[in-house]
């Protein structure tokens, strides 16, 4: 016999609605043991960057729209922030955005404080961004970004920007990510010759002579002749110049065509020859990079896993600027940068199986619990081993030994505490991996190397 109508409508009325959640696209999500890799990485370049006297700073999330939009990269797709309960009143303030990259807020941030600030200014910024592009392999719409830029009123000495690419590798090489190779230029070099050649559009052509390394000399060719409208006796020099690769200075053999040409040449030499300490292979000359972006006036870098040929994009990139923050303040700061594509790099490693977390706590120890009646004891011993700088869980229930035991092996903490069971008793500790068992103090036990 059934339900009466009305049991029906409440049991309706009753039940619970379930929302089933799912991903949100372009915007990572990492397990703990994933997360756990994410943060140690973080925590090295951060390390890396304070060792060569980098200071730290962070700003806010949001900037406003007139400060993102101030130079002028309106093809950026910016988040803009709104409340869903927004009045007249509140459309009538000042409109905000997420930010897209930390170069706007760094300009906006240095002008801002530029009377409180010690020059040279060299600071790191650790954060994340918003852009809203399609979602693929190391683009994300919300991603994190690790910066160092060193600016200075006036001029800037060119031995920051062989410093940079010395921090960046430092950084790099101490992640398990396999071999990199760090490509450098000067944009003086092939402006230069556009200048010396009558070329006009000398954005346009940089914008896509960059690309070379994406589509191919042959497709540079075509779209140099077809939408920039140059000649083939203009694309033959930009090409061959394109192809010249050298570690050093030496092997940059290129006949100037006017001085900023010239300087441009000297000033990639220069860099070079400075970067000879780094390992063979990790840095050369690569006349191709430009970098799209028309804010670089000298030095452009970028970065390629030579180990993941599959993925071709710079996980790493930068330049010098002659004009960070113009249009904030009357005073002329010239400076130079370079952005580890944090996210976009841990993003294509995890895809290639390069990252493989094995830890799931980040704890070094798991203090078992005997029973309710040792749980002072125990709770004590924890307290101690933290006190002596480790990271320490206490099991949360008095069960069984095997039990407590596998969840530490669940969670890959590789030492298990073992308080005295009575009086009577020692401490003991037992390493998971070699199975080994030990008496031991709390006092003058150390995790082993």
């Amino acid at each position: 016999m059934g339900q009466p109508a009305e049991q029906q409508q409440n049991a309706k009325k009753d039940k619970k609605t379930i929302y089933k959640p799912r991903p949100v696209s372009g915007f990572p999500e990492w397990l703990p043991e994933i997360r756990l890799v994410e943060l140690q990485w973080l925590d090295h370049i951060r390390k890396t960057f304070e060792s060569y006297g980098f200071c730290s700073i962070e700003t806010p999330s949001v900037e406003e729209l007139d400060v993102l939009l101030a130079k002028g990269e309106t093809d950026k797709e910016i988040y803009v922030l709104n409340r869903l309960q927004a009045t007249e009143d509140d459309a009538k303030e000042a409109r905000l955005g997420l930010h897209f990259d930390q170069t706007v807020p760094l300009a906006r941030y240095t002008a801002q404080h530029f009377n409180d600030l010690v020059f040279p200014f060299k600071r790191y910024q650790m954060q994340r961004v918003w852009r809203g592009e399609r979602p693929q392999l190391g683009r994300c719409r919300e991603f994190y970004q690790c910066d160092i830029d060193i600016i200075n009123p006036d001029s800037l000495p060119l031995s920051f920007d062989a410093e940079l690419p010395a921090v960046i590798f430092d950084a790099m090489s101490g992640l398990d990510i396999g071999r990199i190779k760090m490509k450098i230029s000067n944009r003086k070099i092939l402006i230069g010759l556009l200048d010396a050649m009558g070329v006009t559009d000398v954005i346009g052509t940089t914008r896509n002579v960059d690309k070379l390394d994406k589509i191919g000399e042959s497709a540079v060719a075509d779209i140099l002749t077809k939408e920039i409208g140059l000649t083939t006796a203009q694309i033959t020099p930009i090409l061959e110049l394109a192809m010249v690769k050298s570690a050093s200075s030496k092997g940059l053999s290129l006949t100037p065509k006017n001085a900023q040409m010239e300087e441009g040449i000297s000033e990639l030499g220069f860099v070079l020859d400075n970067l000879s300490h780094l390992p063979e292979g990790s840095v050369v000359g690569d006349l191709s990079i430009v970098r799209g972006l028309d804010y670089y006036t000298g030095t452009v870098y970028e970065t390629n896993l030579m180990d993941i040929p599959e993925f071709t994009s710079s996980v790493c990139s930068g330049g010098r600027y002659d004009d960070l923050a113009g249009t904030f303040i009357n005073r002329h700061l010239p400076g130079v940068g370079i952005s580890i594509g944090f996210t976009r790099l841990f993003d294509v490693l995890h895809h290639y199986g390069r990252i493989k977390g094995d830890k799931k706590s980040p704890a070094d120890v798991m203090v078992v619990l005997p029973n309710d009646d040792q749980r002072a004891a125990a709770a004590q011993t924890a307290r101690i081993l933290r006190g002596r700088g480790m990271k320490v869980e206490m099991y949360h229930a008095p069960q069984k030994i095997g039990k407590q035991i596998s969840y530490a092996e669940k969670k890959g903490i590789p030492f298990v505490w073992f308080p005295p069971f009575d009086a009577a008793g020692s401490h003991e500790v037992k390493n998971l991996a070699s199975g080994e068992q030990q008496t031991v103090h709390p006092e003058s036990w150390v995790v082993p190397s």
